[in-house]
């Protein structure tokens, strides 16, 4: 009996200290289905797949600050997440609701964006940890891409692609954003 109760404690210690990486984990998944959502058509699915993708994203590192269990590894799976779900799924679900149209031009800005947000994020992993960011985080830009998305029928095209291209530039910027502190929500 006492083995089977030692057993349950060092499971549960296993899936406490692991907990925060497995929420980042289940962040990319979701952007992952978006991506694939968005690749069959379903741009509604992949809407919802990110905001789901970015309520994990925001309590992963609320978890691992209250269960002490913040790690590199954490860190930096977090940043690859993070480009999946904020810099991939938003830029392509906007690219198959709208900039496809502009061919070519529409593509590269696509990729653009992509590329900036995966710049600010090794950018980040390679800086302190000082009270606040360089540059819009990927996640608020993701999260603003894919909230536009609402407007598609109301908004002309030509916004979409000069919002991707402003979006790109503040995330590479030098732009000093307050973080939030954690502790208040």
């Amino acid at each position: 009996m006492f083995f089977k109760f030692q057993i349950i404690d060092v499971t549960l210690k296993k899936i406490k200290s692991q907990l925060a990486n497995m929420m980042t984990l289940s962040n990319l998944f979701l952007g992952g289905f978006s991506i694939i959502f968005t690749i069959q058509g379903e741009l509604n699915y992949s809407l919802f797949l990110i905001f789901s993708a970015a309520l994990l994203d925001r309590f992963d590192g609320m978890v691992a600050r209250k269960l002490k269990i913040e790690s590199e590894l954490g860190k930096q799976l977090d940043s690859m997440s993070d480009i999946i779900s904020f810099g991939v799924a938003p830029a392509l679900l906007l690219y198959q609701g709208i900039i496809h149209y502009f061919s070519s031009a529409g593509i590269f800005i696509t990729v653009f964006f992509i590329g900036c947000g995966a710049f600010r994020l090794a950018r980040f992993n390679i800086t302190e940890n000082n009270c606040y960011f360089s540059g819009l985080p990927i996640t608020a830009a993701g999260c603003i891409l894919t909230f536009s998305y609402l407007g598609i029928q109301f908004i002309p095209a030509i916004i979409y692609l000069y919002l991707m291209i402003i979006l790109s530039f503040l995330m590479i910027s030098t732009l000093k954003v307050k973080k939030y502190d954690s502790e208040t929500f």
